[in-house]
């Protein structure tokens, strides 16, 4: 640890809270407690160390399995099962005597012993298997690396299995929908429903306060009084913003008296091109957007970022919901000729792709199957991937029905250069490229004379690392084809192209050959001052046709071609199809999708993305489980608040802006975290509803690590606003969303404060509190930069006097003025600090940023109220 900062912490003179930092030696103990400025550094800091106790490895199968585990397991673990291992352990066959149907199975084991062993990970004989270390299972193909991840976060839980189920059924038989079924309250019509009238009710603000203020009488609970102007003001910012205000919003703010000076704040930064960038964090998260390719390697995707750069434009143009939906499961069908909308049909390619899969088959299958999933979960918040390989255990899904929906998406074909240019674009140039090219076709015909021939061995090489099978789809002329067999050579293609920058090795050097090769190249550049600039290009989709592939149910012949179509307990028909703007080039199906997702008598899509949006201003939903409206899923809280405010946002034509403005304009957000001098009140509200899920006070949340990221750099002054454009490295000072969003290789302060990798789509990320974090803030080079750029900051704009300098740090950091009495007790901190600084510093030698200064901002930087909002 920094034993200056050790000193820092420990001389402010607090209650004493011991902490042993592992590995250090001597006594390593720091004073924490109620910091004398409100820091609450300890807080943060005490709460991580304590983090780390003596973990229990007993086996947890006491317990009942959670929602989560449950989820978790129907997801990705039943389904693995089933498909890779039931054929040879389950009730026909038991291989080695090992039967892995059930939990019990699993523990028990074969003849090699246990295959899970709860509580101790490197002794599970089942992920030796999968990993290829002793015995190799399944034989006929190693798992992919996110299944084995999937099974190793399985076992580490706990192996959690449905209570009382003993033995799994390899495939259930399909179940009827019942009228209970579509009773549920997820799957009934949104109701417009009134607001309730109080008597005695003198604090709401508006309709959404009324059904909150009911709840709260019910319980019974008083809701908190509404927090000062400092702390909304900040709250609100960063909310909208992501970015904690500027002085001159404050002072703006704060000198405006009228009535409507939060109003107007609210309007300026919704108005803001900040709000895009900070709702874009969350719809990334959620399709898992990413500028890398595999699950391993981060091949990088270079144009990727245009989907990114829409999805902000999406959110600062307010752009209406349902378009939003339709134009990216859609786009290039309703609007052929349109960049935006080809842009936006990205969402269809940032999943997984691996350039070195040679089982194309399984890895076309594994692409549909996250569309499918991801489009369940972000837009209908239905656990879909349950249903992949039975019906679903606990909700009204059948296995039929997940093949509908994918269905759907079965005929996209990937596309990376269709350009994004207009008609008009596209026809200049066009013929600007064929001046060039009748410039240069004698010149360009010697080259292919030299060059084809060596591709067409490269081509023949890479086609050989496939199975016959493959080969013999990639030999065929593309008019004998089928769709299929489209996607399936389009990938084998990709596979190709990744070998032609060996064309270069493969032109010996110093020989004849070469020498003519490279001058005529050569001859060929010439001419480039007459070639067009190449269009501009993305990764898109289209169809592989007006016809698309067959879609069946894997091992279930009976139930033949499965046509496109919704959840049976919504819409039993197969869906109905119709022509689109691309006519004969697409089969129109995704459209038939997109509209019927985007439709105001959908109860599902509606309902989902407003509960999103409350979510990212309470930092829970009112139904918490924001991807999963089923049963293993949570009911909503306030489900009549949740219907009103949906009646709303498609009233208001689907205006995500008009959906934030209603709920920062209400009192139950105005409210505030704790209600200071009334303890019986907090206590009497922490016993009754300790998780705050009637929302009696505001709850004080951590900021995101892009928030704390962008934060640092607000504060210190180096924060690039440029927005747009190609992803940046993390070394540089923009925003985070405009960072390079790699899956194995993110920022580390962004991964340490829980920025997920994106594998998978995030509809809440975890927030945890780890010594890692702390360890970060404190000791790592790059928050102590900050810190030294603020106090830099600070001297500049404020040259002299210690009382000035700790008035502007706080302004800076926390938005507010210190009291009298923070100013007094950051006064005798820089003093203690320089005589600890002078002891230690060279002889004539003065450091050009006073460094007690830099310790003091360090300190600020860390301390809870700038790492949290209240």
């Amino acid at each position: 640890m920094n034993q200056n900062i050790a000193n820092l912490v420990k001389s402010v003179g607090v209650q004493r809270v011991v902490a042993v930092w592992p590995g250090a030696s001597g006594d390593m103990s720091l004073d924490f407690g109620v910091f004398f400025m409100q820091w609450r550094v300890a807080g943060f800091m005490a709460l991580s160390l304590v983090s780390i106790g003596d973990c229990d490895a007993e086996d947890s199968s006491a317990e009942a399995p959670t929602s989560d585990q449950l989820r978790y397991f129907e997801t990705h673990i039943r389904p693995l099962l089933i498909e890779k291992c039931f054929q040879c352990h389950s009730d026909k066959k038991q291989s080695g005597e090992l039967r892995v149907d059930s939990r019990e199975g699993l523990l028990l084991g074969g003849e090699s012993g246990p295959a899970v062993v709860v509580g101790h990970l490197e002794e599970n004989l089942l992920l030796e298997a999968v990993n290829y270390k002793s015995i190799e299972m399944p034989p006929d193909g190693k798992l992919t690396a996110k299944q084995i991840g999937h099974l190793t976060e399985w076992i580490e839980m706990g192996a959690p299995w449905p209570s009382g189920e003993q033995v799994a059924a390899a495939r259930p038989s399909s179940r009827e929908i019942t009228d209970a079924d579509r009773g549920y309250w997820a799957f009934q019509p949104v109701k417009r429903v009134e607001p309730p009238v109080l008597e005695g009710d003198s604090w709401s603000r508006t309709a959404i306060d009324r059904f909150i203020f009911a709840k709260l009488r019910d319980a019974p609970l008083e809701p908190t009084p509404e927090a000062d102007r400092v702390t909304l003001a900040r709250r609100v910012t960063l909310d909208l913003t992501g970015l904690p205000p500027t002085l001159q919003q404050m002072d703006a703010f704060l000198s405006d008296h009228s009535d409507h000076a939060y109003e107007t704040m609210v309007d300026q930064l919704l108005s803001s091109p900040r709000y895009g960038e900070q709702m874009a964090r969350f719809w990334l998260d959620l399709v898992r957007y990413a500028e890398s390719d595999g699950y391993k390697q981060d091949t990088f995707r270079p144009h990727a970022w245009r989907y990114r750069d829409y999805i902000i434009h999406s959110f600062n143009t307010d752009k209406p919901y349902d378009r939003f939906v339709i134009e990216q499961l859609a786009g290039d069908e309703i609007e052929p000729t349109n960049p935006e909308a080809l842009v936006a049909t990205g969402y269809l390619r940032n999943g997984i792709y691996e350039y070195n899969q040679r089982d194309a088959f399984g890895q076309w299958k594994t692409i549909l199957e996250d569309m499918t999933e991801t489009t369940a979960d972000a837009f209908l918040g239905l656990g879909l991937g349950c249903a992949k390989c039975h019906d679903h255990k606990f909700d009204p899904l059948l296995q039929q029905d997940y093949y509908r929906l994918q269905a759907f998406l079965s005929n996209v074909s990937f596309q990376d250069d269709r350009p994004l240019a207009t008609p008009e674009q596209v026809a200049e140039y066009r013929g600007r490229l064929a001046l060039w090219q009748e410039a240069t076709r004698d010149v360009r015909a010697k080259l292919d004379a030299l060059e084809q021939p060596k591709l067409a061995a490269i081509t023949a090489a890479a086609v050989s690392k496939f199975h016959e099978d493959f080969q013999a789809i990639y030999s065929k002329p593309s008019a004998e084809r089928n769709s299929y067999e489209q996607q399936i050579a389009h990938l084998i293609h990709l596979q190709i192209l990744e070998e032609y920058p060996q064309l270069d090795k493969k032109f010996l050097k110093d020989s004849p050959e070469r020498m003519e090769w490279e001058a005529l190249k050569q001859e060929l550049s010439v001419f480039d001052a007459q070639k067009p600039a190449p269009l501009p290009t993305t990764l898109t989709v289209s169809d592989v046709g007006p016809v698309a592939p067959i879609v069946r149910v894997p091992d279930r012949p009976k139930l033949g071609e499965i046509e496109p179509g919704f959840p049976s307990v919504l819409e039993s028909a197969p869906a109905r199809i119709e022509p689109v703007a691309a006519g004969g080039v697409t089969s129109g199906r995704r459209t038939a999708l997109a509209k019927w997702i985007a439709s105001p008598t959908n109860p599902l899509s509606t309902r989902v993305i407003v509960n999103r949006i409350w979510q990212l201003h309470f930092g829970t939903g009112l139904v918490a489980s924001v991807s999963d409206f089923g049963r293993l899923g949570e009911p909503p809280t306030h489900p009549e608040l949740l219907d009103w405010l949906t009646s709303e946002f498609i009233s208001n034509g689907w205006s995500m802006k008009s959906l934030h403005r209603m709920i920062v304009l209400s009192a139950v957000y105005r409210q505030g975290s704790h209600r200071r001098g009334e303890p019986q009140v907090m206590e009497s509200g922490m016993r009754l509803d300790p998780s705050d899920r009637l929302l009696w006070r505001f709850p004080t949340r951590r900021l995101t690590a892009e928030q704390i990221r962008d934060g640092l750099l607000a504060v210190s002054g180096e924060l690039d606003l440029t927005a747009g454009g190609a992803g940046s490295e993390a070394s540089g000072n923009r925003r985070s969303v405009y960072l390079k969003t790699l899956r194995n290789k993110r920022e580390p302060l962004l991964e340490a404060f829980d920025q997920p990798d994106r594998i998978v789509g995030t509809g809440s990320r975890n927030i945890t509190t780890s010594p890692t974090q702390s360890l970060l803030m404190i000791n790592g080079e790059w928050p102590l930069q900050r810190a030294s750029h603020m106090a830099e900051r600070i001297r500049h704009e404020i040259p002299g006097g210690d009382d000035s300098q700790v008035r502007q740090a706080y302004r800076i950091a926390f938005a507010r003025d210190p009291s009298e009495a923070e100013i007094r007790r950051g006064q005798e901190f820089l003093e203690q600090a320089r005589v600890r600084h002078a002891a230690s510093a060279a002889a004539n030698q003065p450091p050009a940023i006073d460094p007690a200064l830099v310790d003091f901002c360090h300190v600020l930087l860390n301390s809870n109220e700038f790492l949290y909002v209240d």
